[in-house]
């Protein structure tokens, strides 16, 4: 019996001639995959992402849209993105908790989502099995060890919260208003959320 392995680049789109691109991966309209990165089988890219040079991802995940995705970054079984995702330079996403390279934990991959418009910085380290919510900042060099509230900046090792960011990833004062875009938060308990826009809302590109 034959399989049958169904390769799509939709329009628009751009692959390097130095990526791989596995069977059975989908990337979507004007999405880039630039030098030397590597889609692995089952794997679904959106629309508008950037694909930094020398990237891994796959097998079998999903990048949401607008994902902008930056060099040396590989994307292992079990995370998934949402959209407007930005993965700074060299970041790392781990999938098990104890590897050893002498025995085969496949069966111990921990899942790890990355919600809409987080932000990752460059050479932090996401321990497997975690949350970062909508919005979140992971400063550079930060080593997540636990789920991250929305809208929470956090840096360090183990990264903890030290303030709150907007949408646009603009730090919040005690006021809880954009500085860019007049938008207005409020804290309910240790939960962020968009109560209000005030002027300057055209800015926003969100």
């Amino acid at each position: 019996m034959f399989q049958i392995w169904v390769l799509v680049v939709m329009p628009g789109s751009y692959v390097h001639p130095t990526a791989v691109i596995d069977p059975d991966v989908e990337i979507g309209e004007e999405t880039r995959v630039w030098h030397f990165s590597h889609i692995l089988s089952g794997s679904r890219i959106g629309k508008g992402c950037v694909i930094g040079q020398n990237v891994m991802i796959g097998p079998s995940v999903y990048v949401g849209n607008g994902c902008k995705i930056q060099n040396n970054v590989s994307i292992y079984t079990g995370v998934t993105l949402e959209d407007d995702v930005f993965c700074g330079p060299s970041m790392v996403f781990t999938n098990v908790l104890f590897p050893r390279a002498h025995v085969n934990r496949r069966d111990e991959f921990l899942a790890t989502l990355v919600r809409r418009g987080a932000t990752i910085g460059a050479n932090a380290t996401i321990i497997c099995g975690h949350t970062i919510g909508e919005y979140a900042m992971v400063g550079a060099g930060s080593v997540v060890t636990k789920d991250v509230p929305a809208h929470s900046l956090v840096v360090g090792t183990p990264a903890r919260r030290s303030g709150w960011v907007s949408r646009t990833g603009d730090r919040l004062g005690e006021d809880l208003v954009c500085p860019r875009t007049g938008e207005r938060y409020q804290l309910q308990g240790d939960v962020l959320r968009l109560e209000a826009r005030e002027g300057n809302c055209g800015k926003s590109r969100v």
